[in-house]
């Protein structure tokens, strides 16, 4: 059915009917009926009885033929099933309920990691009887060891589950396909992320100058300023003139003020286009994590409407005409070889010379767009978060800045190449707060995994199970990084703790994947956030936290262990990850004397 004029609800509630109360209703209809040609008489209030009971009589047989048909299938193969969370409540649905509540004020995955701690790095939640798998293990993850991200690959795919949760939003783009489609999206994409082209910096240097100019005419109001409002606008406008030729110019709205500051500078601002377009991607993507978080079932909190309806018609309405254009533009320009691809085209521009399909061209694009933006702002938005922790590493960070480039030259693609400090600190910092804290596989087959306990049976995963897993908890845990894995500390990249940790076995740092799904623009979201932290740290020599009342962490956690003692922010993640109620900061400009 549609999602245009039916409501996920609806649909899924429909399809339920059909597979499963028609077919239950029939076999009663017709047990009647026998009974009937053999002269035997069925009391009304037995039919009804038996109607009534037969769908969940017939779920509960299914549920107990699944569990016997799993562990025969897990003996054949000499392996367990992977141990479960246990509720108290059928279907586990006391766990649902409590996990939901928790996540509202909890740590991001503190849920997940005290599960974890009991039952081992690879878990089965098993809500309402459906296998939902996570995993922190390095060994269910690396290449080398059949596993989702390269050798097995073909075995596991974004799947039907993930695709339709994020269907309404991602589409066919490259993030929601498999198969031939996948391939597809990604050959498309992939000669648009040359060594030439990532290495051209004037974009960047564009719309970093505007950005800093604003954050310095707040300072200079003695104002803080939500980083993260900041350099999500500043990625957005660099991605969207990158990829598009067409810089949607969403620094032109201005900046957030705090919350107390005075009523003659706490002006609404006016309505503009590209921060709604930017609010309502935003939500569009909450709604896809709190579809996967829910599970299957997770259209019966979609009754009435599509949660991200509303948010894409403000997504579309802001494209359409941007993509309708570049399509207009090519029908009147001379035709290019389909392969060929000009030093001055954009993503767009190569997409239409391959395709008019609007609907590809603009899932492609949205796809392309949020890795573009989301990502880089929220690693550039923790690098900030960490050093105002940290003030000893952001002077060690500007001393290799002003030593290669100065406080005044623009940083070139060989510049940042040899700032190794510069990388330790992205590093570091994807390593703490990695841009897509957990993602998701659905496998094909049948399949095993190796124990992460040595000694045990490898572990069952059936087929069509939905695979969670969380790079976010796997960089923090302490047997694969050492027990200052809490820490941060870019030097770990730069001593003997690479030696002895991450060249052994690599698959314990996963920010961008791995294997044929890794990332495409990894070197371009390098470089993007290499340059503008050169730009702002050429500007800027402090940062100092400013906390908004929205942003703080309740004050129990400081009585919790781990870094949820020490954070000052709320970690929070859709498709990506960012900080709740943004990160408000004040940062000291570069005073006349240091720049003479």
């Amino acid at each position: 059915m549609s999602r245009s004029w039916v409501s996920p609800g609806i649909a899924y509630l429909t399809r339920a009917f059909l597979s499963v109360v028609v077919p239950a209703a029939s076999s009663v209809i017709i047990t009647v009926r026998l009974a009937s040609l053999r002269g035997v008489r069925v009391s009304p209030w037995l039919i009804s009885a038996m109607l009534l009971g037969a769908a969940p009589l017939g779920f509960a047989a299914y549920v107990l033929a699944d569990g016997r048909s799993q562990q025969q299938k897990a003996n054949r193969l000499g392996a367990r099933l992977v141990p479960r969370v246990q509720g108290k409540l059928p279907g586990n649905l006391d766990k649902v309920v409590t996990m939901i509540l928790r996540s509202k004020n909890e740590y991001l995955g503190r849920p997940l990691e005290d599960e974890i701690k009991v039952l081992g790095p690879t878990i089965n939640f098993r809500f309402f009887w459906e296998d939902i798998i996570m995993t922190t293990e390095p060994q269910h993850i690396k290449a080398s060891l059949n596993t989702m991200l390269a050798t097995d690959f073909d075995n596991y795919v974004k799947g039907a589950k993930f695709r339709e949760a994020a269907d309404s939003v991602l589409g066919t783009g490259v993030f929601n396909s498999d198969g031939e489609t996948w391939k597809l999206h990604r050959s498309m994409t992939r000669p648009f992320f040359t060594h030439d082209r990532i290495g051209h910096f004037e974009i960047f240097d564009r719309h970093a100058d505007h950005a800093i100019a604003l954050a310095k005419e707040r300072f200079r109001m003695g104002l803080a300023i939500d980083f993260q409002d900041l350099i999500s606008k500043f990625t957005l406008d660099s991605a969207s003139e990158f990829l598009f030729g067409h810089c949607i110019d969403s620094l032109s709205a201005g900046l957030p003020y705090p919350y107390n500051a005075t009523e003659s500078t706490n002006a609404i601002q006016g309505d503009n286009a590209a921060a709604a377009f930017a609010y309502a991607f935003s939500q569009a993507q909450q709604g896809i994590n709190r579809r996967l978080s829910i599970g299957q079932t997770w259209p019966l909190t979609e009754i009435l409407a599509d949660s991200t309806a509303q948010h894409m018609k403000v997504v579309n309405a802001f494209l359409d005409p941007i993509l309708k254009d570049a399509l207009e533009k090519h029908s009147t320009t001379v035709k290019l070889d389909r392969n060929e691809l000009t030093d001055d085209q954009t993503l767009v521009d190569h997409l239409v010379n391959l395709t008019s399909d609007l609907k590809i061209i603009k899932d492609e694009t949205l796809n392309i767009l949020l890795a573009g933006r989301d990502t880089t702002a929220s690693t550039l938005t923790s690098a900030i978060y960490l050093l105002a922790m940290h003030p000893e590493f952001l002077t060690r960070l500007r001393e290799e800045i002003i030593s290669k480039v100065g406080l005044t030259r623009r940083p070139t693609y060989d510049d940042i190449k040899e700032m190794k400090y510069l990388r330790a600190v992205l590093n570091e910092t994807l390593r703490l707060f990695p841009a897509v804290p957990f993602d998701v596989r659905e496998n094909i087959r049948d399949t095993t995994w190796i124990s992460p306990e040595p000694g045990k049976k490898p572990l069952f995963i059936p087929q069509g199970t939905m695979i969670g897993y969380s790079v976010f908890l796997m960089h923090r845990r302490t047997d694969l990084w050492g027990p200052d894995a809490l820490e941060f500390d870019p030097d770990r990249w730069l001593d003997e703790r690479v030696k002895k940790y991450l060249i052994p076995n690599p698959f314990i740092f996963l920010p961008f994947n791995a294997g044929p799904r890794i990332c495409l623009g990894q070197q371009f979201a390098y470089n993007e956030m290499s340059f503008m932290l050169i730009r702002l740290l050429q500007n800027f020599c402090a940062i100092t936290l400013f906390p908004e009342p929205a942003m703080c962490p309740p004050a129990w956690w400081a009585e919790k262990d781990g870094r949820q003692a020490i954070e000052r922010f709320r970690p929070r993640n859709h498709l990506t990850f960012y900080a709740m109620g943004g990160m408000w900061v004040k940062m000291e400009a570069v005073d006349d004397v240091e720049v003479n």
